[in-house]
């Protein structure tokens, strides 16, 4: 008995392996924003674990004993990190004290004569770190002195844990940075002084 072949609108009305070709392209995109939600997560987790650990730090930095501790403080943010990031770089992390708050990440003063806005002329500003220099953070590198406040920054670099960034042309690594001020306990009185200079 002749086969029939069948006409072209049961053709059109065949769904066998529809669901198929639609897993098989909607699929990538759905991994790809997993991927991405996971590397997201996993940033945002890094990134509050980061922040807990210098903010552990800098208390630990601020007491008297804090100077002579220094490799042994910044050893446990390091010991934070690689728990979560195992391949994570930790360069060594900066401190800067400055006599107040306001002062964070300030230039130093100086008097604009010439109207510029540039020290310069020999134009006379305060050296408030004492470098011999104008600068525009007047801060000094160190643990500094009874109640000085210290900028603790620690930089990290590591590798995303999901290849999602590099699908997307951005690179495999992440760097963030996080930064936190603390005053130092008074344990000894606070230097305040400056010298006047003249800018070059």
């Amino acid at each position: 008995m002749r086969r029939l072949r069948p006409r072209p609108r049961q053709l059109g009305d065949a769904t066998d392996g529809v669901a198929a070709v639609e897993f098989a392209l909607i699929a990538p995109v759905l991994l790809i924003g997993m991927m991405g939600v996971f590397d997201l997560g996993y940033t945002m987790y890094t990134a509050t674990l980061l922040q807990g650990a210098i903010q552990e730090a800098a208390r630990s930095s601020a007491i008297e004993t804090g100077e002579g501790n220094e490799t042994a403080i910044d050893d446990r943010v390091r010991a934070v990190i690689h728990n979560i990031a195992p391949h994570a770089t930790i360069p060594t992390p900066t401190r800067k004290s400055y006599t107040t708050f306001s002062d964070v990440s300030q230039p130093e003063e100086y008097h604009d004569l010439n109207g510029n806005e540039s020290c310069d002329a020999n134009e006379p500003y305060e050296d408030a770190n004492g470098n011999n220099t104008y600068d525009e953070d007047r801060g000094t590198d160190g643990f500094g002195g009874g109640r000085d406040a210290v900028l603790y920054t620690v930089t990290v670099t590591f590798p995303r844990p999901f290849p999602v960034a590099r699908l997307i042309g951005q690179s495999g690594t992440y760097t963030m940075q996080a930064s936190t001020v603390l005053r130092n306990q008074p344990y000894e009185l606070q230097s305040t002084g400056t010298t006047t200079r003249n800018c070059p």
